[in-house]
């Protein structure tokens, strides 16, 4: 396998941590972005010489361009780039406060817009390089008490599709990766919670949030085999422009899917009512 050099956001923890241990194990480079000193020094143990930490909050879009140019200065070409800094914010939507949802947003859109974006100049110069955005299976499909969280995923589901479309002329891979639920602190001491303040989402929702509390450190996904699945579609000629990583997001999402093709086709014939009789067909 030729060996690449990586840029991971938010490697301290979670799936960050593992994707770049398993790019370590392989043998390539990482440039792990962090949030503290503690946490760069603690990223760089693992491969002396070959793990490279970078204190980064990727909301500051001149600090993610600064650090992607000093990184291609310092470190090397930028082989493949892993947008996976982000958090989870659960609560209903009526109870949500809007300055939450606007944080995440903030977190999981603009701040991997913002590290695509840097490193996306220096691949179309290539003319080779994989973007990689850690998306969600909630970016397919939606469940009760994550609207957020479910819209600020679907948004970067719909970035990433238009891009790749755009930069596959240069020879330039983008991958969206949906995971389903992993055993990380995701669902635990990293997850925001929004206050309850509403009686009439008790029925659906404290049974929801109860289980996923209890259910948290005992999921049914294995972060370093998800790991061993990125560096493997990163050293593919084609590789997909759509990841789902674990069995519980494919049954999720195929379900999903399933149900607006249903829709789609229950009102097929209402929807061709709203054509002109003559126009331009996209």
């Amino acid at each position: 396998m030729q060996k690449q050099n990586w840029l991971i956001t938010g490697v301290s923890t979670g799936l960050g941590r593992a994707f770049a241990q398993a790019a370590l194990t392989a043998g390539h480079t990482v440039v792990g972005t962090v949030r503290s000193e503690k946490d760069l020094r603690g990223f760089e143990e693992l491969r002396s010489g070959h793990a490279h930490g970078r204190i980064l909050d990727v909301t500051d879009g001149d600090a993610v361009s600064g650090v992607v140019a000093e990184v291609e200065r310092s470190v090397g070409c930028l082989d493949v780039v892993v947008a996976n800094a982000g958090y989870g914010l659960e609560g209903t939507f009526e109870e949500t406060p809007l300055a939450e949802v606007r944080r995440q947003f903030e977190v999981n859109v603009f701040g991997a817009v913002a590290t695509l974006q840097a490193a996306l100049p220096h691949m179309r110069a290539r003319r080779r390089g994989h973007l990689m955005a850690v998306t969600s299976m909630g970016g397919l499909m939606a469940v009760p008490g994550m609207s957020a969280y479910c819209g600020s995923k679907f948004a970067l589901e719909g970035i990433l599709e238009a891009l790749g479309k755009e930069v596959a002329q240069f020879g330039i891979h983008v991958t969206a990766i949906e995971p389903g639920s992993f055993r990380t602190d995701w669902a635990g001491r990293s997850m925001t919670r929004a206050a309850r303040t509403v009686d009439d989402y008790d029925e659906l929702f404290a049974p929801i949030r109860e289980a996923r509390q209890k259910a948290s450190g005992n999921q049914l996904g294995n972060p370093a085999k998800a790991g061993d699945a990125l560096v493997h579609i990163a050293s593919l000629e084609r590789p997909p422009a759509h990841l789902v990583l674990g069995s519980d997001a494919l049954r999720l999402v195929t379900a999903a899917r399933t149900a607006v093709d249903e829709d789609i086709r229950a009102w097929e014939a209402l929807s061709r009512t709203t054509d002109f009789a003559e126009g331009a067909q996209l």
